[in-house]
């Protein structure tokens, strides 16, 4: 179970006195922690990707800011929290794989404009989940329909 390996890591980056990883991991487990005593469920595998995957999301985003302002020490730390919560998502598909799933996804939904995008972008992330960013998802069905 993925909660038992992020306690793991934790252990071990403190044990290696490396920062950044115990950081990294004490974030997303502090974000887990947060959302079962919100909602008082357990979280699952599943539920914990999509944690990581938002996470990995505001790191790139925050990424474009720190790159206007010029602050490499910020850009360094962040691609190596990227890196870190990266080891934790499935392998991400390549654009190619993408496209040849959307392909199917939007002839059995028979979508073709941009009012079912939508349902797309639902059933692409049910089918793809962790493993591709929305971004990307939604920019190759906007080509794949000419959007």
């Amino acid at each position: 179970m993925l909660k038992e390996k992020l306690m793991e890591d934790l252990k071990n980056s403190m044990k290696n006195k490396d920062e950044i990883r115990k950081n990294t991991v004490q974030m997303i487990r502090a974000a887990i922690l947060q959302i079962e005593k919100d909602k008082g469920i357990q979280v699952e595998d599943d539920k914990i990707l999509e944690i990581i995957a938002k996470e990995v999301k505001s790191k790139k985003d925050a990424l474009k800011d720190f790159e206007k302002a010029n602050r490499e020490d910020l850009i360094s730390q962040t691609n190596a929290e990227i890196e870190i919560l990266q080891e934790y998502l499935p392998q991400q598909l390549s654009r190619e794989k993408i496209k040849v799933e959307l392909e199917k996804i939007i002839s059995k939904l028979g979508a073709t404009t941009m009012k079912d995008m939508g349902a797309i972008m639902k059933e692409a992330k049910a089918q793809m989940g962790a493993s591709a960013d929305g971004k990307t998802i939604n920019e190759v069905a906007k080509e794949i329909m000419g959007l």
